[in-house]
């Protein structure tokens, strides 16, 4: 690994002197900045030195907005503000098509949160209709734009030559770093800017495709609830490695659209793996790092009750659609030990096999090594078996 080296430069620049130092690891860098050369390097600093000399006030006025509604973009830049009142007035009237199809149980239940940004429509019948809009902050990652570029929150060109400001890489907002630190969560993701479905942010993934869970989720819940509630060792036999991972790359390609039907895949267990395949594989844990330790708290608890309480109020720091998807999966499970005279598969063995999946360690290097599951197994345990006073 390179070793960074450090030069102290001094510039006469409009009858100042200024200091800086300058670090080399293979490329010429300031802070965040990085430059293949030295004269892209001193062609971007005498663009920034100059904007500080000469647009103090400008900048001032720019770093002075702090409401997203009243910012320039709202009135320079129409033709997209159009595009995304028309996404947010979709998301108030779409309903997913995987959603309207037939639940069947006999009791749909209410989602619980206290997440002011679900809304509800009408369940009847056992059909579901949810419209579903969470609040996602962007992820913005520092970006070189080629050619000009504006700034998307105050509409002011973006300057310099390299690592002019940041991009969203979910919806591709553009702007500026400090501008960046107050754009409101409102990311919108595109469905072109995600690559399949295994892997992605699970927000990132229902905010673009409209829907209150993952459809992942819902799809393999709903095959294996309709032919494979008794199947002896459910989640904790394996299905065939190859058919979890064909079914895999026909989620990613063909969305909910894609067949999980017992002509295609005869063997419940590959339903069963490609389930805990998707929650394993994505990037921020269904019960997520900042709840985990909460969580471990209140299963530590002496006695249940004060155990089940603690955990329904570490479970409100979860975000949105985190609480949502594992609660309708803390449902199916309590299903699924509904039939554990003919499935072998209690509370206990359950949560075993699914505590490393949804509940890892926030931090591996403060272990020594792999850390015990016993809280995160009892935790789980408590969830699913008391999942309705959890939950409601």
């Amino acid at each position: 690994m390179p070793v960074a080296i450090c030069v102290n430069r001094h510039v006469w620049f409009d009858t100042k002197i200024k200091h800086y130092k300058l670090y080399y690891d293979g490329q010429h860098y300031v802070k965040d900045k990085r430059f293949d050369s030295l004269h892209e390097l001193v062609a971007d600093g005498l663009v920034t030195l100059y904007m500080e000399a000469n647009a103090a006030p400008y900048i001032e006025l720019m770093d002075s907005f702090n409401n997203y509604e009243k910012s320039p973009y709202m009135t320079l830049n129409r033709l997209k503000r159009r595009a995304v009142a028309s996404r947010r007035a979709d998301l108030t009237t779409a309903t997913d098509s995987f959603l309207q199809k037939e639940v069947k149980h006999s009791e749909i239940p209410q989602l619980d949160t206290k997440d002011e940004s679900i809304t509800e429509a009408v369940t009847c019948e056992g059909l579901i209709s949810e419209t579903v809009d969470y609040d996602k902050p962007h992820a913005f990652k520092i970006h070189t734009f080629k050619g000009l570029n504006w700034c998307e929150f105050c509409g002011n060109f973006l300057w310099g030559f390299t690592a002019q400001g940041v991009k969203c890489e979910d919806c591709g907002f553009s702007a500026h770093s400090k501008c960046s630190e107050k754009v409101p969560c409102d990311c919108c993701p595109d469905l072109k800017q995600l690559r399949g479905v295994f892997g992605i942010d699970l927000t990132t993934l229902v905010k673009a495709h409209r829907t209150a869970r993952p459809f992942v989720v819902d799809k393999c819940i709903s095959e294996i609830e309709r032919r494979g509630l008794d199947a002896e060792g459910l989640y904790r036999v394996s299905g065939f490695a190859e058919e979890i991972e064909t079914l895999k790359l026909a989620l990613d390609k063909d969305g909910d659209q894609a067949d999980v039907g017992s002509e295609m895949y005869e063997n419940i267990n590959v339903i069963a793996g490609t389930l805990k395949l998707y929650l394993r594989l994505l990037p921020i844990p269904l019960v997520t790092f900042e709840t985990h330790p909460a969580v471990i708290k209140a299963a530590q608890l002496k006695s249940i009750e004060k155990q089940i309480v603690g955990i329904k109020d570490a479970l409100t720091l979860l975000p949105a659609a985190h609480y949502n998807t594992l609660k309708y999966l803390m449902e199916h499970l309590n299903r699924v030990i509904q039939q554990q005279s003919t499935n072998k598969m209690t509370a206990h063995n359950l949560s075993t096999v699914f505590a490393p999946t949804l509940m890892p360690a926030p931090d591996l290097t403060k272990c020594g090594g792999l850390p015990g599951m016993t809280y995160e197994i009892s935790a789980l345990e408590t969830m699913i078996t008391h999942q309705q006073t959890i939950f409601n």
